[in-house]
């Protein structure tokens, strides 16, 4: 799918160690490139954080206050992404159906993780080897702001051509995992 130009509202799930690399890609992509409008919790100091152990409350609230507005969701996925619970929890609202239209999905793996990555449990459930028939497609990072717009526009267009094939009956995470890259719980 070529670039359409338009800018998208995104939503930007990541995991807080990769910070640098976070506010960088959201700086140059949606400051200086105007590929997105971001929607970010916890990429600055003074977001909000939801202090809650209630996944329910916390699903609603991420919906709520940060996907309400966006169409879709770029998980940036480091070396401990698939670890955490929150990440899980934005892509399980993102993909929520009923009420919403769910979000478009994607991922893209950032420079400090190299080639390859350990995906975020959920993510990996709406992928597919060839990308070409399923919800959640993910990428190495983007070199230009055209590829990386073509990608967000095949996401926000499989909100609807594509949403039969969403997969988000998996148990919630209920608490961080184990990083299977540096074998910490962070």
């Amino acid at each position: 799918m070529a670039y359409t130009g338009i800018k998208r509202r995104v939503f930007i799930s990541h995991y807080g160690g990769d910070r640098q690399e976070v506010d960088q890609f959201i700086y140059h992509f949606s400051t200086v490139e105007k590929v997105f409008t971001p929607y970010v919790l916890g990429a600055n100091n003074n977001d909000e954080f939801i202090n809650s152990t209630n996944p329910s409350y916390v699903m609603g609230r991420i919906r709520e206050k940060y996907l309400q507005n966006s169409t879709v969701t770029i998980v940036l996925i480091g070396n401990c992404t698939h670890s955490r619970r929150y990440v899980d929890w934005e892509i399980k609202s993102s993909l929520t159906q009923g009420t919403y239209t769910p979000n478009g999905l994607m991922g893209i793996i950032l420079p400090s993780a190299g080639n390859s990555a350990e995906l975020p449990q959920r993510l990996f459930d709406n992928w597919e080897q060839n990308s070409t028939n399923c919800y959640a497609p993910f990428w190495g990072y983007p070199q230009n702001s055209n590829t990386l717009g073509s990608w967000i526009d095949d996401a926000h267009s499989s909100r609807t051509a594509r949403s039969h094939l969403i997969k988000n009956s998996r148990e919630m995470m209920r608490y961080n995992q184990r990083c299977k890259i540096c074998r910490l719980t962070h």
